[in-house]
């Protein structure tokens, strides 16, 4: 049987709620333990204020972000369910979308693959709209490319259009 082959994924972490940096470097940790998945960059954290249904929400805890490349022998929805079990070992609970969180990881980008499923959606529908994965993920890989689109083209995109929810 062939050996798999590691593909390239791009992972956003998210915390608004307990010990958030740490909280961070807990779920980056747990994915580098596993055997499948080898860490290759993660940004620095980044604080922006929370997005809630309506848009930006100053009133809720502020979150911290980051982005992680990691390259992976599982498929997408393996990974996405790894991801998933990480958030509930750090007590990620599900009341309400886009609710506060202890931890949100999401699957931004696998390898340039598009595809959509009720599961799993590639590149992730809302990255492209998103400082707050386009920043770190920029620190990291400023050259990085999402659904064909430079990703720093994209941010300048939203710094044009809402210059105050980029910081």
């Amino acid at each position: 049987m062939p050996e798999p082959v590691a593909r390239r994924a791009v992972i956003a972490l998210g915390s608004n709620l307990g010990q958030r940096h740490e909280t961070l470097d807990s779920a980056v940790a747990a994915l580098s333990e596993l055997s499948q998945i080898t860490v290759q960059a993660v940004s620095p954290v980044h604080e922006t204020v929370a997005v809630s249904l309506d848009g930006p929400d100053p009133e809720r805890p502020r979150f911290a972000n980051a982005v992680a490349v990691v390259t992976t022998t599982l498929t997408p929805e393996q990974l996405l369910a790894q991801l998933q079990r990480t958030e509930r070992e750090h007590h990620r609970v599900r009341h309400e979308r886009w609710g506060d969180r202890t931890l949100d990881l999401d699957l931004i980008d696998y390898e340039g693959e598009t595809r959509a499923s009720t599961a799993l959606t590639i590149p992730h529908p809302r990255a492209a709209e998103r400082a707050f994965v386009l920043e770190p993920w920029a620190d990291i890989e400023p050259e990085a490319v999402l659904a064909g689109t430079p990703i720093r083209q994209l941010l300048e995109k939203l710094r044009a259009q809402s210059p105050e929810e980029t910081r």
